[in-house]
C-alpha cells in the first residue's frame, strides 16, 4: 500500500498572526524560516582577504568568504568552513564583526572579525581568484553585495578596539505582493 504526501494549504492558523503553510491531516505547521549566512572579514598585517565569485550571483564580483550555515554547524564553524572552502584560509576567529538583515531575500548575516593564521590563500572550487587587499587597493566598484561593504566598513570602524559592540545593518524590508 502506497502512502499518500500530506497535503497543504494556506491559511493563518489559531494563535498566529500570518499565513502559513499547515498540513490538512494532521495540522502540521510548516515554517518558512530565514537563511543564515557566516563568513568573515579575514585579515594579515594591513591587509583583507578577498574572493571574486565563480559563480553566481554576481559571478566575477569580489566578495567575503561568507556562505549558507549548515545544519548542526556553529556560526563559528561554519565561517571557518566557508573561508576554506572559499580560500583554501584558515581563520581564528576574533569575536562577531555585525549582524546584518537582508530581508528582501529573508537573509540574516553573521560576520565575524577574523584572522588569517597565514596569508596562504588560494581560490577554492566557488572563487575565480582570492587576494589579500590594502584597504586603498580594495576594488570598491566590483564589490558584489551591500553587505560586503558594511562588514568592511564596520571592519575597519573597530580596528584597533580590543573588544566592541557588534555592528548591525538592514536593508529596505521587502514588500509584499498586493501591498
Amino acid at each position: 500500500m502506497s502512502q499518500r504526501e500530506p497535503a497543504f494549504s494556506r491559511h493563518i492558523p489559531p494563535g498566529d498572526d500570518r499565513e502559513r503553510a499547515v498540513c490538512d491531516t494532521c495540522g502540521f505547521i510548516h515554517y518558512e524560516n530565514p537563511k543564515i549566512v557566516v563568513g568573515a572579514v579575514a585579515w594579515h598585517d594591513t591587509r583583507v582577504l578577498l574572493c571574486r565569485r565563480a559563480i553566481p550571483p554576481r559571478e566575477g564580483y569580489w566578495t567575503l568568504p561568507a556562505g549558507y550555515l549548515e545544519l548542526g554547524e556553529t556560526p563559528e564553524a561554519g565561517a571557518q568552513r566557508e573561508a576554506w572552502e572559499e580560500a583554501c584560509a584558515r581563520l581564528e576567529i576574533e569575536q562577531l564583526l555585525g549582524v546584518y538583515s537582508i530581508t528582501r531575500i529573508s537573509q540574516v548575516q553573521l560576520i565575524y572579525r577574523a584572522r588569517l593564521r597565514t596569508p596562504d590563500v588560494a581560490a577554492g572550487p566557488e572563487s575565480a581568484e582570492v587576494g589579500l587587499f590594502t584597504w586603498d587597493a580594495i576594488p570598491w566598484a566590483e564589490i558584489a553585495f551591500p553587505t560586503v561593504h558594511w562588514a568592511l566598513d564596520d571592519f575597519r570602524a573597530t580596528q584597533g578596539a580590543g573588544a566592541f559592540a557588534p555592528r548591525s545593518g538592514a536593508d529596505a524590508p521587502a514588500v509584499k505582493a498586493g501591498s
